[in-house]
């Protein structure tokens, strides 16, 4: 236990909210501010995308003892099924046998999680807008409007986990030394649906990461427990197969018939959910530092907000909590130092998920479609079940260790140096699990 302080956190969203379960446990006093209505009672759905909780994310509930719970309101799923455009449905697991990901939507999360947390203790206040922060002393101030008067908040730590547009931030921008960078994707996503059937149950496979993989653009689809399924197309916004040229129902309804000709049975209001919903954007955004003093302190998007196609956001934001924790463990109540220490570790970590995840959109919308790419993951998952001591598969070192992601995109691109000599190999597609291959693989990693 630390000595209790007044703790702000700005942000009811999933690592906010997770973070104020934390630091009430700790002893603190916990207030979490948001500028919009609860959850709870606002119906959720248009921009999302369902979360994925893999190893990194599960880690930060047990600490809690909420794992359990959180477990209640998720599907595992053990594998990706690739629809191809002729029709033809592969699947390609994961990790060993037992190991999955957790479908999760982030409605029902999020709105779990501010119950866990009220449960603990926490006070949250909605509809209450904090425009900005006296970094120096941890004041906020909350108004209606940015330019009207505004109200002072005094709290001992103020922790912005308010989003990719931080107003907190916004603030600590304004320093001298501070780095920032906002790159937006020329990718954008547009929610659609897949009912449940009249019965309840999932139309498709409820256990696979479904994905239409199309070269620039893609479709893909997560259950939800209530037998229905998120989907999200992921096109440019322009030029050819983009959002600009579906404009019109004749047109959409065409381009799904050509493309993803098996989504017309299971996709009914395909129309309505395309042009009801709104196109979002996509942005990768960094910044450094993460902490001012011992007083004010980014995590999760606000410090680090990255694309979704490794399914890691959540979990790396959720990782922010549990090595903040471990540095309080450490420490204890020299905030200073957990403060410094906590973003010199997280740092090259999130920089490093962020380029993973910007890299495997590539890897999702085209080579999940391509031959010779299924051959290099099958070999590599035959190697490394034989030598898992010598080789743990990239997706698997993500997605099912808590290695940290900068260990795993310098592993990565080496094992991939790896695999492109064996991939050369005459006759590879015959020979792909003999002695000469294993051989082959075992003598480049002692280069």
């Amino acid at each position: 236990m630390q000595t209790p302080q007044k703790i702000a956190v700005v942000g009811s969203g999933l690592v906010g909210t997770l973070l104020a379960i934390y630091l009430k446990r700790l002893g603190h006093t916990v207030h979490v501010y948001d500028r919009s209505p609860d959850i709870r009672t606002v119906e959720f759905s248009g921009r999302s995308i369902n979360l994925v909780m893999s190893h990194r994310g599960w880690k930060a509930m047990e600490d809690v003892g909420l794992n359990d719970e959180i477990r209640k309101i998720g599907i595992p799923v053990d594998k990706r099924a690739i629809h191809l455009k002729d029709g033809q449905l592969n699947y390609q697991y994961y990790g060993k046998e037992g190991e999955a990901i957790f479908s999760l939507s982030r409605g029902v999360l999020n709105r779990r999680m501010i119950d866990l947390a009220e449960e603990a203790g926490v006070e949250f206040f909605f509809e209450h807008r904090i425009w900005d922060v006296t970094l120096a002393d941890a004041t906020l101030h909350m108004g209606e409007t940015e330019r009207g008067e505004w109200t002072d908040l005094k709290y001992d730590k103020v922790f912005g986990a308010d989003g990719a547009f931080s107003r907190i931030r916004h603030r600590m921008q304004r320093q001298s030394m501070f780095d920032y960078s906002q790159e937006f994707m020329k990718l954008g996503y547009k929610e659609l649906h897949i009912p449940a059937n009249p019965d309840g149950t999932h139309k498709i496979d409820k256990n696979s990461l479904h994905i239409w993989p199309r070269g620039n653009f893609m479709l893909m689809a997560l259950s939800n427990l209530d037998g229905s399924f998120t989907c999200t197309l992921f096109m440019p916004f322009e030029g050819e197969n983009s959002f600009e040229q579906l404009k019109d129902e004749a047109t959409l309804v065409d381009f799904f018939a050509e493309f993803f000709p098996d989504t017309k049975e299971v996709i009914p209001d395909l129309v309505k959910d395309f042009f009801k919903n709104p196109t979002s954007y996509l942005a990768i955004m960094k910044c450094y530092p993460w902490t001012y003093e011992d007083k004010v302190a980014l995590i999760g998007d606000s410090a680090h907000a990255i694309v979704p196609f490794y399914g890691q956001g959540m979990n790396a934001g959720f990782e922010d909590i549990t090595v903040l924790n471990e540095m309080i463990s450490k420490y204890g109540d020299d905030w200073k130092k957990v403060f410094s220490e906590y973003q010199k570790s997280r740092k090259p970590n999130a920089d490093a998920i962020a380029e993973l995840s910007r890299r495997n959109f590539v890897e999702m919308s085209t080579k999940t479609a391509d031959a010779q790419f299924l051959l290099q993951k099958k070999i590599e998952k035959w190697f490394s079940d034989k030598h898992p001591d010598k080789w743990l598969p990239l997706y698997s070192r993500v997605t099912f260790s808590l290695h940290p992601y900068s260990e795993a995109l310098a592993l990565g691109d080496f094992q991939n140096k790896i695999m492109e000599e064996v991939m050369q190999m005459p006759k590879i597609e015959e020979n792909w699990n003999s002695q000469e291959v294993e051989n082959k693989i075992i003598q480049l990693l002692k280069k």
